[in-house]
């Protein structure tokens, strides 16, 4: 038997009732603020997400990209056993490792000492903080030609400078094996100093004035302010900038592309170059994409270490 018109409409009234309860008014804000964020989490997984996936296939195939997708070829471990034993992977990693250890702390504790004289004995403060922070805005192309001037090997200034006091045989900077990655690692800490003087300026300026002023009365010196003030409670600001300088250290390439080409005899050549030439001048595309999943973990890693000593140093 077919249901009355009553049954009928009572069963419409009640799916009517139904839907305006499940469509209250905080399911129809939830509905607006996921159409509002949809482009941009389509976005990331259009634009990261996949090709971040794409990226962790191919390290574990054999691809030349002048072949097409076609030419892929599963080979499993292969590149990542293959990486540690080749000699110029390894060099770039030993380049890279010491590139880190040494830009990093002499960077953070040169922009350090700069910020602590910046604020406290420097009139106009803000024309060098514009002054230092200048390099780090300034294109990276002209860049390495102010700096490939200067490092010129007979008439650039700095090694004029070195002859005219004493040294005989000044350093070939830029196409000497023992000092190119050096004249690298000089261009990134002056270019990057600007950047840390801010941050660790703007951490300065929230210090309170009376600490200083409480330890003074008490007879500190500048140095024990510094040590017991002032380092402590630029913790955070050191621990963010020590995370965003070893990355940054790990992903430079554009002045070492510009200046050496990873030359002379690989001295200059570090991780990210390196895949830059395995997967865009030799098209070995899966090979690449091995060294960059290896990149990507050693900065992990890395992070993850720094980030563990720095939550034990604020727990104790």
């Amino acid at each position: 038997m077919k249901p009355s018109l009553a049954t009928q409409a009572t069963a419409a009234a009640i799916t009517k009732r139904t839907k305006r309860i499940y469509w209250n008014k905080r399911r129809r804000e939830q509905l607006a603020g996921w159409i509002f964020v949809a482009p941009e989490v389509i976005g990331m997984l259009l634009l990261s997400v996949v090709p971040l996936a794409f990226s962790l296939f191919l390290s574990f195939t054999e691809w030349n990209l002048v072949g097409g997708l076609k030419a892929i070829h599963f080979i499993g471990l292969d590149n990542f056993v293959e990486l540690f034993h080749d000699d110029k992977f390894l060099k770039a990693l030993k380049n890279n490792f010491i590139f880190t250890a040494v830009t990093v702390p002499l960077g953070i504790g040169l922009s350090l000492l700069m910020a602590a004289i910046i604020q406290a004995r420097i009139h106009f403060k803000e024309y060098f903080k514009i002054a230092f922070f200048i390099p780090y805005v300034c294109s990276t192309v002209a860049v390495a030609a102010v700096w490939s001037a200067l490092f010129h090997p007979s008439q650039g200034p700095l090694n004029q400078l070195l002859m005219q006091i004493g040294v005989d045989s000044p350093p070939k900077w830029l196409v000497d094996t023992t000092y190119s990655l050096v004249a690298i690692m000089i261009i990134y800490v002056w270019q990057l100093l600007g950047y840390q003087i801010v941050i660790f300026i703007a951490g300065l300026s929230n210090i309170p004035d009376e600490l200083y002023e409480s330890a003074s009365i008490d007879g500190a010196t500048a140095i024990q302010q510094f040590r017991h003030i002032t380092m402590p409670l630029l913790g955070p600001t050191t621990f963010f900038l020590t995370i965003t300088s070893i990355i940054s250290s790990f992903k430079v390439f554009d002045i070492i592309k510009f200046l050496t080409g990873g030359g002379p005899n690989y001295a200059s050549t570090v991780l990210v170059y390196q895949i830059y030439e395995e997967g865009f001048q030799k098209f070995n595309m899966g090979y690449a994409a091995a060294m960059s999943w290896v990149l990507f973990l050693i900065i992990v890693v890395v992070s993850s270490v720094t980030s563990y000593f720095q939550s034990r140093k604020v727990h104790y």
